[in-house]
């Protein structure tokens, strides 16, 4: 398939800039694979849609506050993107500036300031200061909002651009399918008979960049760092023993999962992966997915379409079009089940 398969228009105004007010009020798409119906719902309907003895996967990784603002010796701004934390002192970082080289020299202030070790694709900085990274982005650091949000981070970031059950600090962008999560759905869901599992995938600053090749089998998918525990493997051998469906909470939870599965037997797992889903994958742990809606021509939309099928994709997101529903990171999201 090519790129302009995954491409269509977006009145601007669908896009969300700021969440709901409350978590579980975003409406909820759900789409059964089978018989290629679509229904409008919101997402505290979750409970209904499902079943006692289904499991739901959530992607436990934490947002850190990744973006800084410094200068150079001579005055000159700086803008850091984290990528990832290589080491209690070191990261690697996208870096927006001029003439920025090795040796070089980024100050937060006057006690705290980045060395540029080393420039590939990213940049290796090196910090130093009289505290720690985490204290450093705490006091220093802004929420990293994607671009196509178009403001500063404010206060009400800290809580809202993070899951409810965030745990595992590493990810430069939020598991987006999570935030319309919240404590009494949680408990309506554990009520109901729903089990919960949990991955970590620290999702990189990659996930915004969009497919630049027209030929989408040349696309070179970006790494992330991917943990599956062993007792998440238990409760998905369980559940298929019993009966019960497998349903990843984000396109981040269903990659963590498949790309375990395509190395081998589902098994614990600590490392990274680039797997690229899209149309023709097969996949072999997932009965459904929970997601948001995603830009033209990413690598998500790519997986949606591989899970949902190409066409009832297109059809879902021109419903969602014609409805006025919210588009991306804060935006209304879906539910699509291979099985009922």
């Amino acid at each position: 398939m090519n790129l302009s398969d995954f491409d269509y228009d977006l009145p601007p105004d669908r896009i969300a800039h700021y969440p709901l007010e409350k978590r579980s009020d975003s409406r909820l798409m759900v789409i059964d694979c089978q018989s290629g119906s679509l229904q409008h719902q919101h997402f505290y309907d979750l409970p209904q849609a499902l079943q006692a003895g289904d499991l739901l996967v959530f992607n436990d990784s934490r947002v850190i506050p990744a973006r800084l603002l410094g200068h150079k010796p001579s005055g000159g701004k700086v803008e850091i993107l984290i990528e990832r934390i290589l080491a209690p002192t070191q990261v690697l970082a996208h870096v927006r500036a001029s003439h920025i080289k090795p040796g070089q020299t980024i100050f937060l202030d006057e006690e705290t300031f980045f060395t540029v070790m080393s420039h590939e694709r990213l940049y290796q900085l090196e910090l130093t200061s009289p505290h720690s990274l985490t204290a450093v982005l705490a006091r220093h650091g802004h929420m990293p909002l994607p671009p196509y949000i178009e403001r500063v981070d404010e206060a009400l970031d800290q809580e809202r651009y993070q899951t409810v059950y965030a745990k595992e600090e590493g990810s430069v962008a939020a598991p987006t399918a999570g935030l319309h999560f919240d404590a009494p759905l949680l408990a309506a869901l554990k009520h109901k008979g729903v089990k919960f599992a949990y991955v970590t995938l620290h999702v990189g600053a990659g996930t915004f960049q969009p497919v630049k090749v027209e030929n989408i089998l040349d696309h070179q998918m970006h790494y992330e760092w991917i943990q599956l525990p062993e007792e998440t493997v238990e409760a998905i051998a369980e559940t298929k023993i019993q009966g019960g469906r497998v349903i990843a909470v984000g396109t981040t939870a269903a990659r963590t999962l498949e790309s375990v599965a395509h190395i081998g037997p589902l098994q614990e797992y600590l490392g990274e992966t680039n797997l690229f889903i899209y149309p023709g994958f097969d996949f072999k742990v997932i009965d459904g997915l929970i997601t948001n809606f995603h830009l033209p021509k990413s690598s998500l939309l790519m997986l949606v379409a591989a899970f949902a099928g190409y066409d009832l994709m297109r059809q879902a997101y021109a419903l969602a079009i014609q409805g006025h529903y919210r588009f991306f990171s804060y935006g209304d999201a879906m539910l699509i089940m291979k099985s009922g």
